[in-house]
């Protein structure tokens, strides 16, 4: 019995070096930034530079806190049938959804439908609030 758990532990030893070593290892992760890659990347994280009539990447990043923040108020919102979001809240979903990153509701767990709802409904808060 102890000859046989040796000769296991040996197998299981040599098949394991055997599968590690028999691949070739990734390619460094000493990524070269370009000029373009960075701007590319700064022109998505809409930090490149502000073009007029559009909000600047502080509010944009300030949006997505406040929508952090206010997590609770869209749970309820969807879950428990609450039909009211605080203007803080609408006002992050519209920066947001009109002037930063179109799908940033999608990439913080949220459906399209669901995105589409929210937006909607602030959209039309938005309206009631200035008489339309």
């Amino acid at each position: 019995m102890a000859k046989f758990n040796l000769l296991l532990i040996l197998f299981l030893a040599c098949s394991t070096n055997i599968a590690t070593s028999s691949r070739p290892f990734p390619p460094s992760n000493n990524v070269v930034m370009t000029s373009s890659n960075a701007h590319s990347m700064l022109q998505r994280l809409k930090l490149d530079h502000e073009t007029p009539g559009s909000s600047s990447s502080v509010d944009c990043w300030a949006s997505m806190f406040e929508l952090q923040s206010c997590t609770g108020e869209v749970i309820q919102f969807f879950y428990e049938g609450e039909t009211y979001l605080g203007p803080n809240c609408c006002l992050a979903i519209r920066v947001i959804e009109h002037h930063c990153w179109p799908n940033m509701l999608a990439t913080l767990g949220f459906t399209s439908e669901e995105g589409d709802i929210l937006q909607g409904y602030c959209d039309s808060e938005e309206d009631q609030q200035n008489g339309n």
